[in-house]
């Protein structure tokens, strides 16, 4: 990919603008899904016989609360720091796991986050480019 030009002046790697942009796309998605498990809509379904069963409520702060971070993370990697990345991967990680048990609920939706998580975490190991190093 290529790189483009942030107000600094320096150079961003494209796969750190891709991995910006699903971060936030995936944080917002979670505090939506947070809301509507706070609110105890009826777009959730529970599975039965699941190995893991806990209270949807309890279910949509954590989801809430991992969405806000998710979301200011993916807004600090547009400011290229390297310690944005080294957080980006370890809370995609966390939204993997918290996705992986909320499947129960939303198998579709937590399967999307889960891949979409994966690919920040591959976005954010690959590093920048070496156009954008020199």
């Amino acid at each position: 990919m290529s790189s483009t030009t942030t107000r600094s002046g320096t150079a961003m790697s494209g796969w750190t603008l891709f991995a910006a942009i699903m971060m936030i796309f995936s944080g917002v998605m979670a505090i939506f899904e947070g809301i509507a498990a706070i609110a105890e809509d009826d777009v959730f379904v529970t599975t039965r016989n699941f190995t893991f069963q806990w209270s949807l409520t309890s279910w949509g702060w954590l989801h809430l609360a991992l969405g806000i971070v998710v979301t200011l993370a993916g807004l600090a990697l547009f400011r290229e720091a390297m310690w944005a990345r080294f957080v980006g991967i370890a809370l995609a990680g966390l939204s993997m796991i918290a996705n992986f048990a909320w499947l129960p609920w939303y198998p579709f939706w937590a399967v999307m986050l889960i891949v979409i998580d994966g690919f920040v975490i591959w976005a954010l190991c690959v590093g920048p480019s070496r156009e954008a190093r020199a």
